[in-house]
């Protein structure tokens, strides 16, 4: 297996084959699927790995004591060979990584092979791909919390050992000293503690960060702000507690936290800064200084470490173990959010390449994740496959009808979408008459009619569900709303046309389905227009039949969304790739003719770009990349399928080709694009005139919409999703 290490005395850091260490007793072997980098910690011991010896020296004092104390007992040669043996050999770096329990040892019977375990430990919880990990430092993790969170498990455990060496208690209000990541941990913490939190940090970054994370206020540790905000939040008084989570050399934080704290508060120190403490600040308020030894009781005693003998819950209530537990507790249910600190998940491979990055100020990050090559496997034996619904019709009030002509249609939304792209075919189209538009806002309702000539415009649902005359109602209002008012208008009887997404959520989408399963009406189509393209259609014709599984590329150059788009609020209207990704995965769907049963996806940190594998049943992948960081002058949408020995290129619908024993392109000559959207609203008015099947199967409607929703869940989970099938 491969391990990162570091020589010490050269300061080399390099990726090593190593063997994989034995299963012993009282522990499991972990293969790591994620491991967190400790900006801190870590980062200084890289640090003083680079200096020269006298630099090592001036840095570790206390080691210098250690071996002048060895020289007066051992003698000069053998103290100097000893310390040149223990210079000159690799070291390990990390303590803090989630991974799949691989093996498990005798005496362990709370973890099994498969489970998804957070790891602690600078000797058991390391950057290599597999550890051993005794008893107590290691716990499940809950269901629901992803991989690369639940690798934050210790270092959440040092920043909530020292919250609690704080005793907060409600309503009273804290100072955090250093925002780094343990201090924007400890924010988080005395924020779900009900405590009022007060952010100093040189970063103006860490500060906006933090801010976003809880605190109140926020500056610079010099500035006037910070003061005036304890001032103004405690009469005067000074802060209750002040959390030392800052580094270096420099005095500040132990002066700052004199000058701020008030009365008989009191200082916790969680890093490692300089502890000059100004005798009479101290002393005048007899200011109550405490340490936070690492992540709890426990550490350090071998015993409980190496030997899993645990305290009683009844005389230490908070161990190292129980600690970690807690963290991860808080992490799934939401009361601590750390996807926001994480700046990189690099490949473990990159080992090297990261640290020096971060070494040399490249790279400036609060939290940096290694991934590691089986990572996938990992997140399979903690994901469920996510189920793909049933659909089941009953028989209360199919409503599958010929209709009389004209198709009388009701719009329920008449936004952009609505104006540009649906309503100007449906108007001049024979046959058609626009009933009624319904609007939350009377102008935008009167705005339709004016423009298109509906009979009527009100902002007044349940009349147009009542009406009878009313054959199928348009769903095209935001996304948060589509499963709802399709609910609802099945419900009536209506044949429905709901612009995509179909569902934001699981839920949502069962919820449309027991709509259908009551009613008997499953005369519903999904706006998923690019499979009616005609440009499309004729080169999958020309493509022709295959016999051997394909290989499809799909890139969405979908571009960077202007400020204030409703997009934006993924809170409600959930993220862009689930309100517009059902198209590709339709599209794809179609050309292969089949629907997917795995979906794997990757994000880079700090972008909305995904990378999205569909797996088919006989062997096909589609590959999507959804992009938002790419030119704005590069065409949106470009495909090709390749698959026995031809392949079929489309061009953002513009140009298409296939090169096979003949070679097919289409006319060069520009032309405007069509999606689809005209030859898609023919089939639907055709299918409601005629009551005949509807344009799309409700089973590949079904389908596409489940596999959208599983790219959030493999993202979260970090490998891929199986979509099974309901019976």
């Amino acid at each position: 297996m491969k391990q990162v290490v570091q020589n010490y005395k050269s300061g080399e850091l390099s990726v090593l084959d190593v063997p994989v260490p034995g299963c012993k007793p009282g522990g499991v072997l972990v293969r790591s699927a994620f491991s967190l980098i400790s900006t801190g910690t870590e980062l200084m011991k890289v640090s003083e790995a680079g200096m020269s010896m006298l630099g090592k020296a001036r840095s570790r004092p206390d080691q210098v004591a250690k071996v002048v104390q060895s020289v007066a007992v051992n003698g000069l040669p053998a103290t100097y060979r000893k310390v040149m043996g223990k210079l000159d050999s690799y070291t390990p770096l990390g303590y803090s990584l989630c991974g799949v329990v691989e093996q498990v040892g005798a005496a362990i019977d709370d973890v099994k092979v498969g489970d998804l375990v957070a790891c602690a430990g600078n000797e058991h919880a390391l950057h290599a791909e597999v550890n051993w990990v005794p008893r107590n430092l290691y716990v499940p993790v809950p269901d629901g919390l992803a991989p690369r969170h639940a690798a934050f498990g210790t270092v959440g455990s040092i920043a909530l050992q020292g919250v609690r060496q704080g005793e907060p208690q409600l309503g009273e209000v804290a100072l955090v000293i250093g925002l780094g990541l343990i201090g924007q941990l400890v924010v988080q913490l005395l924020a779900a503690a009900g405590v009022r939190v007060v952010g100093a940090d040189p970063d103006p970054v860490r500060c906006e960060l933090a801010e976003r994370l809880g605190v109140v206020a926020c500056g610079d540790p010099g500035s006037a702000a910070v003061e005036n905000a304890v001032a103004e939040l405690t009469g005067g008084h000074g802060v209750d507690q002040v959390y030392l989570a800052a580094g270096g050399g420099s005095n500040q934080p132990v002066e700052l936290a004199a000058r701020l704290a008030r009365d008989r508060g009191r200082v916790v120190d969680i890093g490692k800064c300089r502890l000059d403490l100004p005798w009479n600040a101290y002393y005048e308020k007899e200011l109550d200084v405490r340490f936070s030894r690492s992540y709890g009781p426990g550490r350090y005693d071998p015993e409980y470490e190496l030997d899993g003998r645990d305290y009683p819950i009844g005389y230490v209530r908070w161990t190292e173990r129980r600690n970690l537990a807690c963290f991860l507790d808080l992490a799934a249910r939401g009361r601590v959010d750390v996807e926001p600190l994480i700046s990189r998940i690099a490949d473990f491979e990159d080992a090297v390449e990261t640290y020096r990055q971060l070494k040399d100020g490249e790279l400036k990050a609060v939290a940096v994740l290694f991934r590691y090559p089986g990572e996938a496997g990992a997140g399979e034996a903690q994901a469920p496959a996510v189920a793909v619904p049933a659909v089941r019709r009953g028989t209360a009030a199919a409503p599958a009808r010929p209709s009389r002509s004209p198709v009388r249609l009701a719009f329920v939304g008449a936004g952009n979408y609505a104006t540009s792209m649906l309503l100007p075919h449906l108007a001049r189209r024979e046959g058609v008459e626009l009933s009624t538009v319904v609007t939350t806002t009377a102008l935008s309702a009167a705005n339709a009619q004016r423009k298109f000539g509906f009979a009527r415009a009100t902002t007044d649902l349940d009349a147009v569900l009542g009406d009878a005359s009313v054959d199928a109602v348009f769903v095209v209002t935001r996304h948060s709303s589509h499963a709802e008012l399709t609910r609802r208008a099945l419900l009536a009887g209506k044949t429905v046309f709901v612009e995509k997404p179909l569902a934001l959520t699981e839920d949502e989408l069962a919820g449309v389905l027991a709509a259908v399963e009551e009613s008997g009406n499953d005369r519903l189509q999904v706006g998923f227009n690019r499979r009616f393209a005609p440009l499309l259609r004729e080169a999958k014709a020309r493509f022709g039949a295959r016999t051997g599984p394909a290989s499809l590329r799909y890139l969405v150059n979908a571009g960077r969304l202007q400020p204030g788009s409703w997009y934006l609020q993924q809170g409600t209207e959930g993220s862009r790739f689930a309100g517009e990704g059902g198209h590709f995965v339709d599209t794809a769907s179609w050309l292969l003719g089949a629907d997917p049963v795995s979906v794997y996806a990757v994000a880079p940190s700090g972008n909305e770009d995904l990378q999205i594998v569909l797996r088919y049943p006989d062997g096909s992948t589609a590959t999507l990349s959804y992009v938002t960081a790419g030119a704005p002058g590069f065409p949106k949408e470009t495909l090709d399928l390749v698959a026995d020995g031809k392949v079929l290129k489309l061009d953002d619908f513009v140009r298409a080709s296939v090169y096979g024993s003949k070679r097919w392109v289409s006319s060069r000559l520009p032309k405007a694009r069509d999606k689809g959207q005209s030859a898609e609203l023919a089939s639907f008015v055709r299918a409601v005139r005629t009551g005949g099947p509807m344009p799309v199967p409700l089973e590949s409607l079904v389908a596409t919409t489940a596999a959208t929703l599983a790219v959030q869940a493999a993202l979260v989970g970090g490998a891929p999703v199986t979509l099974a099938r309901s019976l």
